[in-house]
């Protein structure tokens, strides 16, 4: 792992929440999409080399719609940029972490993801991220 690539953070409102970090950072995000895949929807911030990645739920029974239902707003997970995720994967697994993912998908942001899960990491959902080239 290369650095902290975001982190995640699950909103119950996207358009108010981004008004929020509008605020806080003092640019609008640079990047909105949708993760169809996933139900979600998604803003990117960036200050310095920090990003911020809010999550809005398209569908009651996305990953992030079931979070917020459980823990209510907050922070989602941590990505990790990685040179390489299978490599990362395979070696993740080798030392006892459980992979949410078999194989890495496209997640938002041009990047292949993969997920560990967070009873092998003191409860912290894990993301792995590599840049789609």
């Amino acid at each position: 792992m290369r650095k902290i690539e975001h982190i995640g953070i699950a909103v119950k409102n996207l358009e108010t929440s981004n008004l929020i970090f509008e605020k806080l950072f003092g640019s609008p995000a640079y990047k909105q999409e949708e993760v169809a895949s996933e139900g979600v929807k998604t803003s990117f911030f960036k200050n310095g080399p920090n990003k911020i990645e809010l999550l809005e739920a398209t569908n009651p029974d996305s990953p992030i719609a079931k979070f917020i239902e459980k823990k209510g707003e907050g922070i989602h997970h941590i990505a990790f940029d990685v040179e390489d995720i299978i490599a990362e994967m395979k070696r993740l697994q080798a030392e006892g972490f459980v992979l949410l993912n078999e194989v890495p998908k496209k997640g938002a942001d041009n990047k292949l993801v993969a997920f560990l899960h967070p009873k092998t990491t003191n409860g912290v959902l894990i993301e792995l991220c590599q840049e789609i080239e």
